[in-house]
C-alpha cells in the first residue's frame, strides 16, 4: 500500500473542491482511495461559524450532538453513531472561525466521489473524508472515518480460519477507520497543508453502494456502552446515525 500526501494552497470557504482537487492531483490511478480532511468539506459546504465566545462553542456543541457529557478537557459527544470529542467542532486552522462537521457526511463523501470520478475518467475510486479522534488511556491524536463513499470499509472475517485452523467467530475488520489514520499520519495536523492524501492499493473491495450502517454498531450491543452509561454518556437504543 501507497500513501502520498499532497500539499496544497489554503482552501477558500465556498470554492470548488472537486476542482481543487484536480487542480493538486493532475492525475489519479484507477483503484485509488482518496482521503481527504474533513476541514475542506466543512468549508466547501459553508459550515462555518463566527467565533463568538466559548458559550456559544459549547452551545453549539450540545445541539450538534445526541449524547453530550462535559469533560475537564472538552465535551465528550456522540455524534452521527460515532464517539468524539466536541461534536466535530473545530476551531484549529479555521481563521477565528468554528467549522461544523457536516450532517451526513457519506453523502458528502458520495457528492466529492461522482465529481472526481468524471474529472479523472475512472471507476474504482474511494473517497474518504477523515476527522482526528482521541483513543481512550491513550496519548495524541488519530483520525477516523466521518464518511467515505466507493468501498466498503468493513470487512467480515467471520467463518474464516485462523492459522490454526480455528474459525474466527465475532472479527470484522475496520478498513475505514484504518486507512483515516495511516492516511492522517502522513497528513499531519498542524501547518503541514496535506489536508489531501492519496491511498494506492489498499486492501479494499471498490462498490458503487454506499452503505453507512455497514460501519455503525448499535449500542446495545457495543463493548464500551457499559462505560459510557458509567459515565453518564448513554447513546440511545439501536442508534445508528443522527
Amino acid at each position: 500500500m501507497k500513501l502520498t500526501p499532497v500539499h496544497t494552497a489554503v482552501f477558500q470557504e465556498g470554492a470548488d473542491l472537486p476542482l481543487f482537487i484536480k487542480t493538486h492531483i493532475s492525475a489519479m490511478r484507477e483503484g485509488s482511495v482518496l482521503a481527504v480532511a474533513s476541514k475542506l468539506v466543512c468549508l466547501w459546504q459553508g459550515l462555518s461559524v463566527p467565533y463568538k465566545s466559548q458559550s456559544q462553542k459549547e452551545d453549539l456543541i450540545q445541539k450538534e450532538s445526541s449524547a453530550a457529557l462535559k469533560t475537564p478537557l472538552a465535551w465528550l459527544t456522540i455524534k452521527a453513531g460515532m464517539v468524539m470529542t466536541n461534536a466535530g467542532i473545530d476551531e484549529s486552522n479555521a481563521q477565528g472561525k468554528l467549522l461544523l462537521l457536516p450532517k451526513d457526511c457519506y453523502a458528502a463523501a458520495q457528492q466529492l466521489r461522482t465529481r472526481l470520478q468524471g474529472l479523472y475518467g475512472i471507476k474504482n475510486l474511494g473517497v474518504l473524508i477523515t476527522d482526528s479522534m482521541i483513543l481512550p488511556l491513550r496519548a495524541g491524536v488519530i483520525a477516523g472515518a466521518v464518511g467515505y463513499a466507493g468501498f466498503k470499509g468493513v470487512r467480515d472475517l467471520r467463518g474464516r480460519p485462523d492459522i490454526f485452523g480455528k474459525k474466527l467467530e465475532v472479527t470484522l475488520v475496520n478498513a475505514a477507520d484504518s486507512l483515516a489514520s495511516a492516511a492522517a499520519l502522513c497528513m499531519g495536523e498542524a501547518n503541514e497543508q496535506r489536508p489531501l492524501c492519496v491511498i494506492e492499493d489498499a486492501p479494499v473491495t471498490f462498490t458503487d453502494e454506499l452503505n453507512p450502517k455497514e460501519i455503525s454498531y448499535p449500542a446495545e450491543d457495543d463493548l464500551y456502552t457499559p462505560l459510557f452509561k458509567a459515565a453518564g454518556l448513554t447513546p440511545g437504543k439501536g442508534e445508528k446515525n443522527d
